[in-house]
């Protein structure tokens, strides 16, 4: 019988079924993996993610409220906003829905201990997760990381190693990782089951409302990104839509690596901080996101922290209690309304503000 479901290197061309052992990236070459499939996309019966399992290489072990998230539309000066609610899954942002398949996956595959470096969303997602299906988490954070997060992740059971910097505990954990081979290394930055994840999005979205004209979402390691492209894209080479959103990556001055590979030249301007989920300076899939934008005829946008303060607040004006990070995306279609006008435009609001209660 034919195997599914692939691990695959678009550098090298290393391949190898999938199912019996685990990457986080290629063995080979040291580049980011996919995870590739000839199957078509099919909506099951279920909740959650598991409703397109057809496409998922593993399916979540236990559905904890992950996915379905609402859409909310509304028309802003002619521009029609389709705002995905994605801070009301479990954890509080959108990386639930990688979370679930990758931690699925590592429990499958006899796993008993997951390790990752994250301070963020990310962070607690693995965490929540961990606890749910009797994984221990040992996550490797910066020493610099707020005490209000740092007691989040002992009460969620997590085992905290601390770093110098965030660069610094992103090189620790690897170490971590090679002397403790009994431990599934999460890798979400370079993660294709992050990027799956964030597929079932433009799955839901498409169901619901059908493909918008345009899609403005924050950058940091990509992965929203790279699944809002993978889904939509996979719609549109089935045959069961015929057209393709451009997309909009957003990311701030302070870290603008997208911007730079774009455009070979870094922009000047205000510190963008307060939008910290994105300030990663060198996402793995740095060329795929590129790729991504291009392919859709798509561009890149950046903010500064006088502009994401003043769309989350117009945000949480409208009831929606995100965190900065989200009001990124909405900054930029703030400034691009004028152009958008008619079009419709998906804004992921990717992680929920009481994370962040001490910034108010």
């Amino acid at each position: 019988m034919e195997q599914a479901f692939h691990w695959f290197c678009r550098k090298c061309g290393f391949t190898e079924d999938f199912g019996r052992s685990y990457y986080w990236k290629c063995p080979k070459c040291g580049s980011p993996l996919v995870i590739s499939t000839g199957r078509r996309y099919e909506v099951s019966k279920g909740r959650g993610l598991a409703r397109y399992k057809s496409v998922l290489p593993v399916t979540p072990l236990k559905y904890m409220g992950e996915g379905e998230t609402p859409l909310v539309k509304v028309s802003e000066e002619g521009v029609e906003v389709w705002f995905k609610l994605e801070y009301l899954n479990p954890s509080g942002s959108f990386k639930d829905r990688g979370t679930s398949l990758s931690l699925s996956y590592a429990r499958k595959l006899g796993y008993t201990t997951v390790v990752d470096d994250s301070s963020g969303n990310t962070a607690i997602s693995i965490s929540l997760y961990s606890r749910a299906l009797g994984l221990k988490p040992a996550l490797f954070i910066p020493r610099t990381a707020p005490e209000g997060k740092k007691r989040i992740l002992r009460f969620l059971g997590a085992e905290l190693h601390e770093s110098e910097s965030r660069g610094a505990a992103s090189v620790d954990v690897v170490e971590y990782s090679r002397s403790h081979p009994e431990a599934y290394y999460v890798a979400h930055t370079w993660s294709y089951f992050y990027v799956i994840g964030a597929a079932t999005i433009a799955f839901e979205v498409f169901e619901e409302a059908g493909v918008p004209d345009y899609v403005i979402a924050p950058v940091g390691s990509g992965g929203l990104l790279l699944g809002l492209a993978h889904g939509f894209k996979t719609l549109l080479e089935q045959g069961l839509t015929t057209k393709m959103p451009r997309i909009i990556g957003v990311q701030g001055y302070s870290v603008q690596p997208v911007n730079v590979a774009l455009k070979g030249v870094e922009t000047p301007g205000e510190e963008s901080w307060l939008a910290d989920g994105i300030m990663v300076p060198n996402p793995p899939r740095l060329a795929e996101i590129v790729d991504a934008i291009r392919e859709s005829q798509g561009d890149v946008h950046l903010v500064g922290n006088t502009e994401v303060r003043e769309a989350w607040l117009k945000l949480v004006d409208q009831g929606f209690l995100v965190e900065p990070t989200s009001a990124a995306a909405y900054a930029a279609l703030e400034r691009l309304k004028t152009r958008l006008q008619g079009k419709s435009v998906l804004v992921p609001l990717t992680g929920s503000g009481l994370k962040i209660i001490p910034l108010m």
